[in-house]
């Protein structure tokens, strides 16, 4: 059945246009903190003995105020009621704050445990996705979105379960008191005022939050090509294009700075909507109450009550504002994390996947049955590829740049699945086995080697992690590299630098080449593995690789023909093609492409020879 690939397009992420939607970003989120139930549960009831704490201050301060202004008929009256009221007073304080702190140590495991929890997931996630994910990113905005979106979980769960929660939480025990208590116009008054400060802040919020998701968008483009050109640092200097560069990233700067204009300005213009809202409502409120007192209905405890009630619910109010705002940035911040989370992984184990078998100790054979495949639906790259490498022997690729040789690696790791045809290994096909299993029995010495900007060690170990000290200094030996390490000042624990950039060419590739050794793995892949070294440091590889080689099945693609002239097998493509197959003296004779390339080759050796 031909399977047809994914066009790189739709693993682009989501754009504003396709957003996940704040519920549904809500409800990504909550499992991972329900995990912590019980926790979750405790955190709340402290929570509610806190606002129960915080609304029976004022009620405790009407008391004393009223006691403080009735003519005692015990002489003690006067100092006995007023020290149990300041006491209960007191306590009502102390408690708030020991139930907050109890509700931040207790839930504190749940915030922190639920950031770490979704990081590992959705950095194992882009590790689970396609290469062609990986080539059509923009690593610097990625990692802010992740960046963002991590810090967003901890704004969105501090604000709104100990902060929105509370508020609402208090609004009602103050509304039911004050309908219960006192005029109708009280809770009257204050349930107008809510629900228009409540409508008027969402509503301008929720345009104010368009500008935050542009903010974001270009805030991730200036980083990408900001972290882009530091990372191409060389060739930005190679072309003296520094000023160029700089513009391109000031160009950036200028879209995200205009955007935070817009979003300062309409977010002053809620600032003082909600004031007016509060500062109407307040003195309404007031004026009932002070009238109330007037007309001796109310007692000077039930003014200074009123007015507690009032302080202690617009201040959390008028924040309610802020942290509305906060929430649907956090909101906005994670909709991109989880997004990554959303991304295909396109290559996955079956449900009923096997591990690779292969007998210790043995080379597996390697058959590539009837090969198509493309990276894009209109581009084919390789064409009734077939081919087969016998356990234990050498099989070695070569033609013209383009021609489909990188292809063939890239399918024996997966990286891609063929649209039509079979890869097997030891009669296996890579299909029906775990993509763990699978790379863990190929090794690769790639053209192109980059390292982590770590030590020598670190990356020579990272063939085998938990490796001893001997071993890594065993395969640097074995890749000629240990004395050139043995020279540094800091040994095997040199900083290798960005990519590996303090190491040359050639010594990276040697880096290589002793990670893989390390790795022993049953199949080996070299793809141009010496094309960094010079010929003395070459020859001195290529004895070593024959060496290794020798007990494995191996896959080399080479461009230096002079290093393959012992392979078991050389296949020639063109164009997606095997054009030609043999071992070397075959095909010199057979006068074809290979034979033109090796003439070629020798003469632009003896040319080089003359001139030196």
């Amino acid at each position: 059945m031909r399977r047809q690939a994914r066009p790189s397009s739709e693993l682009a992420l989501p754009s504003k246009d396709q957003a996940r939607g704040d519920w549904s970003t809500v409800k990504t989120l909550l499992p991972y903190l329900w995990a912590y139930k019980w926790r979750v549960m405790l955190a709340l009831s402290f929570l509610v003995g806190a606002k129960l704490a915080n609304v029976g201050v004022p009620l405790i301060l009407k008391e004393l105020v009223d006691r403080l202004t009735i003519t005692p008929t015990h002489p003690l009256a006067s100092l006995v009621l007023p020290v149990g009221i300041l006491i209960a007073y007191g306590a009502l304080r102390l408690s708030m704050t020991v139930f907050t702190e109890l509700r931040e140590f207790v839930f504190a495991k749940v915030t922190q445990r639920a950031v770490r929890t979704i990081a590992l997931k959705v950095f194992r996630h882009l590790h689970a996705l396609s290469l062609r994910f990986h080539l059509n990113r923009q690593t610097g905005g990625m990692t802010r979105d992740i960046e963002r979106g991590t810090r967003g979980i901890s704004s969105l769960v501090s604000f709104a379960l100990f902060s929105i929660f509370p508020t609402l939480l208090e609004i009602a025990l103050v509304l039911t008191y004050l309908f219960v208590q006192y005029d109708k116009w009280f809770a009257l008054i204050t349930i107008v005022a809510l629900v228009t400060y409540i409508v008027f802040t969402i509503a301008v919020t929720e345009w104010r939050t368009n500008f935050r998701r542009t903010m974001n968008e270009l805030d991730s483009k200036a980083s990408t090509k900001a972290i882009d050109s530091l990372l191409n640092y060389e060739t930005v200097k190679y072309f003296g294009n520094e000023e160029y560069e700089a513009q391109r990233y000031d160009q950036g700067l200028q879209s995200y700075e205009k955007a935070a204009i817009k979003s300062q300005t309409t977010l002053s213009m809620l600032n003082a909507g909600q004031s007016f809202i509060i500062a109407v409502a307040v003195t309404l409120i007031l004026w009932r109450a002070a009238q109330g007192v007037l007309d001796q209905t109310m007692s000077l405890g039930d003014l200074v009550l009123v007015n507690a009630f009032m302080i202690q619910l617009y201040i959390p109010l008028n924040f309610l504002g802020v942290l509305y705002r906060e929430i649907k940035q956090s909101l906005a911040d994670m909709e991109r994390l989880f997004s990554l989370m959303d991304q295909n992984k396109e290559i996955a184990d079956k449900d009923d996947a096997m591990v690779l078998q292969i007998e210790h100790a043995q080379a597996p054979e390697v058959r590539f049955e009837h090969v198509n495949f493309s990276y894009e639906e209109n581009r084919q790259i390789l064409f009734d590829v077939d081919f087969t490498i016998a356990a234990g022997t050498t099989t070695a690729v070569v033609g013209h740049s383009g021609s489909g040789k990188s292809t063939l690696s890239r399918l024996l790791f997966r990286f891609y699945d063929v649209q039509a045809g079979a890869v097997t290994i030891a009669g296996q096909n890579i299909l029906d086995v775990t993509q763990q299993s699978l790379r863990q029995a190929i090794g690769i010495v790639p053209q192109d080697t980059v390292l982590f900007n770590d030590t020598i060690a670190y990356n020579i170990a990272y063939g085998k992690p938990g490796a001893t000290e001997e071993e890594v200094i065993a395969v640097a030996k074995a890749a000629y590299i240990h004395d050139f390490i043995a020279s540094l000042p800091e040994g095997y624990h040199t900083m290798v630098g960005e990519r590996g950039l303090k190491l040359s060419g050639g010594e990276k590739q040697r880096v290589a080449i002793a990670r893989t050794l390390l790795k022993n793995p049953s199949l080996l892949i070299f793809d141009e593995a010496t094309s960094a070294l010079d010929s003395q440091s070459e020859q001195m590889i290529q004895a070593q690789l024959k060496q290794i080689a020798r007990n494995r099945t191996s896959l080399v693609i080479a461009h230096r023909l002079s290093t393959i002239v012992d392979a078991e097998q050389i296949l020639v493509m063109d164009k997606g093609r095997i054009i030609e197959r043999g071992r070397h003296h075959e095909l010199v004779a057979a006068g074809g492409a290979y034979a033109q390339m090796w003439e070629r080759q020798q003469h632009n050796n003896v040319i080089e020879a003359n001139a030196s």
